[in-house]
């Protein structure tokens, strides 16, 4: 029932022809091309998989189709959430689809009050037996509290926080870990997470998702390598030149946090299409852009080959 997760967390996009269809077969492919990198496991339909955009029918052939690629290799987690009903549908579809686990994003947009938080999350958890990872972002904010409530669910194993508040998440990190005995995992859920990941490893949450892996594993591996073996000028080099350029980037459209990643992908040589509205993808300014950001990544990786030698 508990995953093991080690290295790095792939987080797929999901492939849209040019009028709008998934395309399973260009999914197959980007799948393929990352596994054989070397993820600690896959997060199929997930925010960067555009979970907001698909319907149950696409959801299920998205997620059979991971579990299909990746074959066992690495555990596969499906995203699910949204309003109450839909959450519970695509938690089932993702159970009949072969998925490892569940990956729980937030309710629709409603304010709630802490019980509702909890009560959303006891009943998505209840329709199937498979693990569950919460994720703390937008309006689904744990308190220390409703977070040890749910860390108590018997499937649920882990805590994402995409809310950068690391005096809050370094309380929860600490009231679970002294309240629930089993094993419990962390991940650093913000968007480009290796810019923030130092910081959250310093407060106890060691595992996080890459969307940079999806386009360009090369520097998403060389980081990770970097920071297990404590090569900071590595882990700096690499910040510099390329993960913080890509921040700036992506945080000058909304949205970007996605449609950049399936850019990145389109340009490593997997044509993955566009985005679903309401999100935009990159003018030809930012993938310029992009591009050279990739490139100032690889070259820091060149140079720190040739310094190894």
């Amino acid at each position: 029932m508990h995953p093991t997760f080690n290295g790095v967390l792939f987080f797929p996009v999901t492939p849209f022809t040019e009028d709008g269809q998934v395309d399973l077969d260009l999914l197959a492919r980007h799948l393929a091309k990352g596994v054989d990198a070397g993820p600690g496991g896959v997060f199929i339909a997930c925010g960067t998989g555009e979970f907001h955009a698909l319907e149950p029918h696409e959801f299920g052939d998205v997620v059979r189709t991971a579990v299909e690629v990746v074959a066992g290799r690495v555990p596969v987690y499906a995203g699910t959430g949204g309003a109450l009903a839909q959450a519970k549908l695509f938690a089932k579809a993702a159970k009949q689809a072969g998925a490892d686990g569940l990956l729980l994003l937030p309710p629709y947009l409603v304010e709630m009050p802490q019980a509702g938080l909890v009560a959303y999350t006891r009943e998505v958890a209840a329709v199937t037996d498979l693990p569950l990872i919460v994720y703390n972002r937008n309006n689904a904010r744990f308190t220390e509290a409703s977070a040890v409530e749910v860390a108590k669910i018997p499937t649920v194993v882990g805590f994402k926080d995409g809310t950068g508040d690391l005096d809050k998440v370094a309380r929860i990190v600490r009231a679970v870990t002294d309240t629930v005995d089993k094993g419990f995992l962390f991940f650093n859920g913000m968007p480009t997470a290796e810019a923030t990941q130092q910081a959250y490893r310093a407060i106890g949450v060691p595992l996080y998702s890459s969307a940079t892996f999806a386009f360009a594993p090369d520097l998403s591996l060389a980081f990770y390598n970097a920071l297990e073996a404590g090569n900071d000028h590595l882990v700096n080099k690499l910040s510099a030149a390329f993960f913080h350029p890509l921040v700036r980037l992506r945080d000058s459209v909304p949205g970007y946090a996605v449609s950049l990643v399936k850019a990145g992908v389109a340009m490593e040589g997997v044509p993955v299409g566009p985005v679903r509205p309401p999100l935009v993808m990159p003018n030809s300014d930012d993938r310029t852009e992009l591009q050279s950001i990739i490139a100032a990544g690889r070259a820091v990786l060149a140079e720190a080959l040739i310094e190894a030698v």
